[in-house]
Parts: C-alpha cells; structure tokens; sequence
C-alpha cells in the first residue's frame, strides 16, 4: 500500500528533524524515514554527552567546501541565536565552555527531545527501524520511496542521512549513492575532525609518550588552530589536531608550534645567565611536560642528544637559537587518518553547484532537497556542523 505526504524526509539527524520542524509548522504533511531504532543517536553522544549544540562565533569562514560563499545565504537566514532562542523557549540550561562552543546543562537529551517535541506539535510522522530501499523519482514530478514498511509517495524529498563518519552509530554513505544515482556530482568524501596517524618508524620514537598532553600552535595549508593535542598510541589527536584534520592531505606536513605565546629564542639565552647551572632538558621541562622535555632531541629531531644533559651556560648561543627554532616550528608527516570511524564529521559531499544556496533544493531535479552533513559543507570543531545542519535544515524545510 503507497501513503502519499507532502514532504518524506530520510535520516532523523539533526537537519532532518530540523526541516522536518519548518516543513510541519508550513503545514505540510511530513514523513521522516530512519533506519535506526531510535533518531537523533549523534545528537546523544555529540559533546561528550552533553550536546556542543552551536557557537557564537559562527560565520561562514569557519566552513570549509569547494565553494565557500555557498553557506552563507542559509546561515544567515538561520543563526546561531535564532537557534539559541529555541532552546531558551523550551527552558534548556546551557553554557559557554570555551571558544564560544555552547553546551546543555543538562545533557544531550534535552535538546533531542526539543526537537522531537517541536516535530509532535508541527504534526510530523517519524517511522523508525526502517531500512530504505529505493528512491525513484517518478515521472511528472514527486517521489517514490521503497522501505522496509512499504512503499511511500511524496511531492517533495529531502536527503539529510548524513555522512559515513561513525559507522558503529549506524552512519553510511546512503546519501552520497542515492545523489551518485541521480547524476548529482559529488565532491570526494574523506574523514574530517579526526586523529592523525603516524608510519611505524616515526610511532616507534613515540611509542612510550603515549598520553602526553600538549599545548601549541598546530597549522596546515591555510588551517592554523591554537588549542590542545596529546601523543596517542597511534599519533595524534586534541582538539587542534581534529581541526586541522580537515586542511591536511596525504604527503604534507604538518607544524607544530610548541611555545606559541613565548619567543624563546631570547628567553633560553637570558637563562645562560640567571640559571647558567640548569641542564636545559630541566629548562625545556618548564616549558613543556616533562618527558617530552626528556625525549625531545629524539622525537623532534633537533639537534645532538648529549645536548639536552648539559648546563645551558656550556650550550652555544647558536645552538639555543636552533632548538628554540625547532620548538616553534616541530614538523610531523601523518601517514594518514583514523579514518571514518572515529571521525566526528564528513568532509566533501553533494557538490554545492548542485544546489540552491537559498533553498538546497537540486538545480536538476526539483523537490529533491539535500542539507546537513551530506552537502559539501563541513564546520570547524566546536558546534559549527550542528549550526550548519539547523541552518540547512530550515533553509530546506521552509521551501519544500
């Protein structure tokens, strides 16, 4: 038996909820489509449980796509405050962390079931558990969509599944096949906002630092981002590590400056003379943890080992000068990602060419819409893909 609606929806995420929201409150009949037993499991466990839901800070340079004006018309139709002002009406705690990232007071669940409430009063029908089959377009206009629960039609169709980071959450390439069928081009998807991995030989020097924490100034490409990494049994990882996660590609280098805030160049010849007695591993250990003081000649390949045992005052300004250039400047070549499954996001996907920056509707196929993760849009780390995922997603759901 085929159940027509105005709008079916596929992927109960964030900006399938969110158009799902607009779409209902317009009036239209709405369906949403998910897989999952449950919607809404990356919004559960986003934030450490507690739901990094946007950023103040939020504009359209903090996007990266092969087009980068594309998401400023949606986010700015839609901003972090109108969003903020939805949480505020159904009473959700929340607060600034750091960097302008909002996070719930009270865990994650508050805001799915602000958005599962917002869908119950716009009268939207959510099936879950259900596995999608087909989507055909059918001829004259509108949608067929074949699922584990029958055959449903509609007029307008928005893909918003998402991107395949974090399998084990049930994420996969669905939307990227569906557009591929279509003859919608894609722009190559890669795991983004995720750890850096290392060849063999270079883990092998940092095997036993595993754990390390770091504070610097990591950049790649036109990424640059001054927040924590720390050493893993892999490579690296951090929240500056994740960003520039994104800029990095196989074959470059990425660089690491230790001392961001302190030129030390200057600052270890001044100590020739007030602590000429101190062996500079010591020194280096006040500046940054101390087993990485310890291995430093070794890790970051700076300069002769013996020199890290020795009194600063018998150290050469020259060579000072060498190991503080090399503190702001360490160079490290991954060998490539964790890949998708420990990815928080998706970079690359449905070409912004083929959509309507106002509406995200195709150009090739009208009622087709495409939001959220599944487009060629991917935010910094820090609640800029939640943002852009309610900014697609009201931008789809007032137009379908």
């Amino acid at each position: 038996m085929s159940t027509h609606h105005d709008i079916i929806i596929t992927g109960g995420g964030a900006a399938g909820l969110y158009a799902a929201i607009f779409a209902g409150r317009r009036g239209r009949r709405v369906l949403v489509l998910d897989h999952a037993e449950k919607v809404g499991k990356k919004i559960l466990i986003s934030g450490g449980g507690r739901c990094n839901f946007t950023n103040l800070e939020t504009k359209p340079d903090r996007y990266l796509s092969a087009n980068p004006h594309f998401a400023i018309s949606a986010l700015k139709r839609h901003t972090q405050h109108d969003f903020i002002a939805l949480v505020d009406r159904h009473g959700i705690g929340w607060h600034e962390k750091k960097l302008g990232q909002l996070f719930c007071d009270d865990g994650a669940g508050r805001i799915l079931g602000m958005l599962l409430d917002e869908c119950a009063d716009a009268g939207v029908a959510i099936r879950t558990a259900c596995r999608i089959d087909d989507v055909t377009a059918v001829e004259g206009g509108g949608f067929r969509v074949t699922t584990s629960h029958g055959s449903f039609t509609s007029d307008s169709f928005i893909l918003a599944t998402g991107g395949p980071s974090i399998p084990k959450m049930g994420a996969t390439d669905f939307a990227f096949r569906l557009a591929r069928k279509w003859d919608l081009n894609i722009v190559e998807p890669r795991p983004a906002l995720v750890p850096l991995t290392f060849a063999p030989a270079d883990l092998e020097k940092l095997k036993d630092l595993s754990g390390v924490p770091l504070e610097g100034a990591v950049s790649c490409g036109k990424g640059r981002f001054r927040e924590a990494l720390l050493i893993t049994h892999r490579g690296l990882s951090g929240p500056s590590i994740l960003q520039i996660s994104s800029y990095w590609r196989e074959g470059q280098g990425v660089r690491i400056d230790l001392s961001p805030d302190q030129p030390l160049a200057e600052h270890l010849k001044g100590l020739k003379r007030t602590r000429h007695k101190a062996e500079l591993k010591t020194i280096l250990g006040e500046i940054l943890p101390r087993r990485f003081a310890e291995r430093l000649f070794e890790v970051a390949l700076i300069g002769p080992a013996p020199l890290v045992n020795r009194p600063v005052a018998d150290i050469k300004d020259a060579d000072l000068m060498t190991v503080a250039a090399a503190l702001h400047a360490w160079t490290v070549h991954p060998d490539g990602t964790e890949g998708y499954r420990t990815a928080e996001v998706t970079l690359g996907g449905v070409d912004t060419a083929e959509l309507s920056s106002k509406t995200m509707e195709a150009k090739k196929i009208p009622g087709l819409f495409v939001v959220g993760e599944a487009v060629d849009v991917t935010g910094w780390l820090g609640g800029y893909n939640f943002q852009w995922a309610w900014s697609s997603g009201h931008a789809a759901g007032m137009a379908a």
